[in-house]
């Protein structure tokens, strides 16, 4: 067995140290990229680009979530930050989604802005609703299944690289604040 040892090796090169700092302004530009992004260009005039556009960022987001976490499973660094920022950047798609979607009339019923749409997609991440906003369209059932679908397989999993990258990373560090224990006097 092992003895057990300080970890008093230096940081590896490209500690994600300097990532940390980056995350909350990385998801504010998203959140502000997704209220201000004009969304006139797709909708039920062009379906083929909306529907287009919507599958190949989607499976772009997909193919990015595996490989941090691969990453994370092997401990790399900044996979944290990557896959929360992907794991918001998912949310915000589908909710750009909904919100393009619901300017078909018939789609939905009580989704009139952005902001109902992202309550909308984290009330379908929670899988509750309350009745205020009502699928009634074809497409928005389907891309409400599609959601489902992606959150069961890519967001799940990215959750539980995250968490599992979080455990390792906080079981390797030495305990904090632990008081010294003094000698007689």
């Amino acid at each position: 067995m092992a003895e057990p040892s300080g970890d008093t090796s230096p940081p590896r090169p490209g500690a994600p140290s300097w990532a940390w700092p980056l995350l909350g302004p990385a998801v504010a530009v998203l959140f502000v990229a997704y209220f201000l992004l004009p969304a006139q260009v797709l909708g039920p005039e062009r379906p083929a680009l909306s529907w287009t556009v919507f599958i190949v960022v989607l499976a772009a987001i997909a193919a990015l979530l595996l490989k941090h976490m691969r990453d994370a499973m092997f401990d790399r660094p900044g996979t944290v930050v990557a896959l929360v920022s992907l794991m918001c950047l998912s949310v915000l798609v589908f909710s750009s989604a909904y919100f393009v979607i619901s300017h078909d009339p018939g789609e939905f019923h009580g989704l009139r802005t952005r902001l109902d749409a992202f309550y909308f997609t984290l009330l379908t991440l929670a899988t509750v609703s309350y009745g205020d906003i009502q699928p009634r369209g074809q497409s928005a059932r389907l891309l409400i299944l599609l959601q489902i679908l992606y959150t069961l397989v890519f967001l799940t999993a990215a959750a539980t690289s995250l968490t599992g990258k979080l455990r390792r990373t906080a079981a390797s560090r030495p305990p904090r604040g632990r008081a010294r224990k003094r000698g007689p006097g």
